[in-house]
This record gives structure tokens, C-alpha cells and sequence, in this order.
């Protein structure tokens, strides 16, 4: 996929952290060649997360994300830094700019050689496993012979860190920092497939898409989208259709279908259609293995069965979007897990990048498929409520669950489909 045809969440996502007047602002204006982040001499001029696509051969599209300074003060300041930590969750290289003129001696001489705020975020960073480099950038105001020496004894302290001395003004040092971030890529991951591992060469796929009141105007949705481009990518065939169509098209190509694609919202209806003998899942349990941990999601829906009254019950969303009268994540869900449990529920929500820090009040979450979502953004969230022991499944698993049709829509994935046959 190229720059303008892939999606913000499958794209590798660069950050820069770094303390105010590090000048992160200017280093990504310089490499993205483009005036994308202000820049002042005023402290704290970045107030929220920027972010700006570019592609970087050869590691392809990317996304570079400019963040709040981290020694910001005050209460406000605090709420800025809590901002930039979050952008860790998706991050998969890290940028720490520092000024090269603020390293003094004593930093030098400490067990890293870089300054203890700058140290603190390579703590958190080398904990989550995420590589990184070390920029001293605004060389353009030293010597370079002394710039180097520093270079030098941070390289000496940090073992195989990259370490890059760059001028943002003067273009200094950009083209071995781009080498340095092609260096520290994660490799191929062949799991970024949606659907085309799935499927052979002249395969024909049965996409049904509902066009109902709450479909956007003149377009599909991101993950119909994408399931179909994933087959494209792939040489396979996607035929796409309404549900009144569905017994039709399937009498003219049923020997000839590899597997049926539908929106959750439509399980119980496609799935009284749609032979036992042939497979059937939705755009949203594809997102679940694409982006998130299947197996996790699928175990977590036993949950619904242990409900309470006065339980409370998280429904989660990865973008925000203009709620319509029959809105999945406020209408629907809520509706049909009442329906469902008999259960007098508090239901609460949240949507874009505020994911809830403490999930501990929830007896259950039931997320989106994430398709705007970086991947290890969803894996974070996937792994946050394990640690808070809170059962977490994504809308599609949700569905086709409460519809009785869990285990046919993983059948097309052996090892879930064996894990769970019989358990819910």
C-alpha cells in the first residue's frame, strides 16, 4: 500500500518525546520537509499529540507523532505529559530529542550520559520493548568536535542505542537519522493480513453490507474497505451485497464461494441464509485477529453469562463519530446485552483515544474492531484489562455470541474454533 492508501493504524508509527526547547517540533518539520509542527522559542508550545504521514524508504508509509514537552509544569502541564505517554501505546519506534547545549558534565559522567527526565522516558520505553534512538539535536550551536565527543560518550554508556547528532535548521545529520529509524524497524509482520491469508489466487469472497440508516453517505466503512482491498492485494474476488440480495447471489455462485464476510450487525439474518457447510464470519471478528488477540476477545464473552444486576459495562470505541438513532455503540449493544442477560446494567462509554487508565468498576468491556486503531494501541488496551482481570470481546464476538452462531463465525480459524468448541 502506499502513502495516501494506507490507513492511519497499519501505518509504522514514529514518536518523538523529549523535554521543551528539545526542539521535536523542528525535527519533524525536518524530516517530514514540511512546517507540520509550531515552532517557538516560547516552553511548551506542543500542547497535544501532532501527527503528520510522510513515507520513509524503505521502510514505507509512515506516521511521525510530535508530543508535549515532558518536564511540562503544573496541573495542566501534567495533563499534557499524561497525553504524551499515552502516544507509547501505539508507538513502534521512539525519537528522545535532546538539546545537545543542555548535556552538562555530570549528565555525561552519570550510568547513562543522558539527563535524568530524558532517562525517565527511556526507562518506560525499554520496558515496553519499543527501539528507539537518541537524537542531540541543534548541533548548529557547538562545535562539531565537541558535539561528537558527546555522541561518543552517550554511545559508550547505551551499548547499541543508535545515537544521531542533527541541526533541524541547519539539515545536518537528517539523512543518518533516517537510516538510524529504517535500522530500528519492526520487521515484516505477516499477521497484518485482514483476510488475504485466508484466501488462494481467483478465490470469490461474498461481502454482505448492510445500507441502512446508520452507513455513511456515498462510501463504505473503513474495514469493508479494507477487507476488500486486502483481497484485491491478494487476487482474490469480492462480490458485494445487501441482504436482500444474499439468496440470490448465493443461488447463482454457492459452488464457487470461499466464505461469507458480513456485518455483525447482520449475523442473525445472513446466518439463516448461508449454508451450515460453508464458512461464515464478519469484518469485525477479522479485525479482532488483525488487530487485536482473537483467542483474548472469544474467551472474554463467557463474561455475559456471569452479569449481575448493577454490574457496570464498558463499550469502547477506537474513533468518534456522529451518533446516529440506532448507533451500534449506544443503542444497539446496550439494547441486545439487556435483552440478552435480563440484567439491570450500568452502561457506560468511551470512544477515540481516552481509553479509561483504571478498569477495575468494569465487569465487562466490549470494544470495537479497532479499525482506526494502531495495532499495539488495541493489544495495549487487550492487555490492560488482563492485568486488571477484566473480561474484554469486540463487537463481532459479542454478536455473534448472544445470536448463537460464535463457533461457526471462527470455524475458518481451526485453533480458536477448537479452543472454544463447547465452552460458550
Amino acid at each position: 500500500m502506499s502513502l495516501h492508501t494506507t490507513p492511519q493504524g497499519d501505518r509504522i508509527q514514529i514518536a518523538l518525546f523529549g523535554k521543551r526547547n528539545a526542539g521535536k517540533s523542528s525535527v519533524i518539520n525536518a524530516v517530514t520537509g514540511q512546517q507540520i509542527a509550531i515552532v517557538s522559542e516560547v516552553r511548551g508550545t506542543t500542547t497535544d499529540p501532532v501527527s503528520k504521514a510522510m513515507e520513509i524508504l524503505p521502510l514505507g508509509p509512515c506516521m511521525l507523532i510530535d508530543t508535549p514537552g515532558l518536564d511540562d509544569e503544573g496541573e495542566l502541564g501534567k495533563k499534557r505529559v499524561e497525553k504524551a505517554m499515552q502516544v507509547l501505546n501505539k508507538t513502534d519506534i521512539a525519537l528522545i530529542v535532546i538539546d545537545i547545549n543542555t548535556i552538562t558534565q555530570e549528565d555525561l559522567a552519570s550510568s547513562r550520559g543522558i539527563p535524568s527526565k530524558e532517562l525517565e522516558i527511556v526507562h518506560l520505553i525499554e520496558e515496553k520493548k519499543i527501539p528507539y534512538v537518541i537524537v542531540l539535536n541543534q548541533a548548529d550551536r557547538m562545535e562539531d568536535a565537541l558535539a561528537e565527543k558527546i555522541r561518543n560518550k552517550i554511545v559508550e554508556k547505551n551499548g547499541t542505542v543508535s545515537v544521531n547528532v542533527v541541526s533541524s535548521i541547519e539539515g545536518d545529520g537528517l539523512e543518518e537519522l533516517k537510516d538510524s529509524l529504517v535500522r530500528q524497524a519492526p520487521g515484516a509482520d505477516s499477521k497484518l493480513h485482514i483476510v488475504g491469508d485466508l484466501v488462494e489466487e481467483d478465490d470469490l469472497v461474498l461481502l454482505v453490507v448492510p445500507v441502512d440508516s446508520a452507513a455513511p453517505k456515498g462510501r463504505l466503512i473503513m474495514p469493508q474497505q479494507q477487507v476488500i482491498r486486502d483481497l484485491l492485494d491478494n487476487h482474490a474476488a469480492a462480490i458485494v451485497v445487501q441482504v436482500p440480495q444474499l439468496a440470490k447471489v448465493l443461488a447463482k455462485f454457492q459452488d464457487n464461494i470461499k466464505m461469507v464476510i458480513t456485518d455483525s450487525q447482520a449475523f442473525r439474518e445472513v446466518s439463516a441464509i448461508v449454508p451450515d457447510s460453508m464458512f461464515l464470519t464478519s469484518f469485525s471478528i477479522l479485525f479482532a485477529r488483525h488487530k487485536g488477540n482473537l483467542q483474548k476477545l472469544a474467551e472474554g464473552v463467557k463474561a455475559v453469562e456471569s452479569l449481575k444486576d448493577g454490574d457496570r459495562v464498558l463499550i469502547a470505541e477506537g474513533c468518534t463519530h456522529r451518533r446516529q438513532c440506532e448507533d451500534i455503540g449506544t443503542v444497539k449493544i446496550p439494547r441486545w446485552l439487556k435483552e440478552h442477560t435480563g440484567r439491570e446494567l450500568i452502561i457506560e462509554t468511551c470512544s477515540g483515544v481516552e481509553f479509561p487508565a483504571d478498569l477495575s468498576a468494569y465487569s465487562l468491556i466490549i470494544h470495537c474492531g479497532g479499525c482506526t486503531l494502531h495495532e499495539k494501541e488495541m493489544k495495549h488496551r487487550i492487555f490492560r484489562a488482563g492485568q486488571q482481570q477484566v473480561p474484554i470481546v469486540n463487537y463481532g464476538i459479542f454478536i455473534a455470541y448472544i445470536n448463537g452462531i460464535l463457533e461457526r463465525s471462527v470455524e475458518i480459524f481451526p485453533d480458536i474454533y477448537n479452543l472454544l468448541k463447547g465452552q460458550v
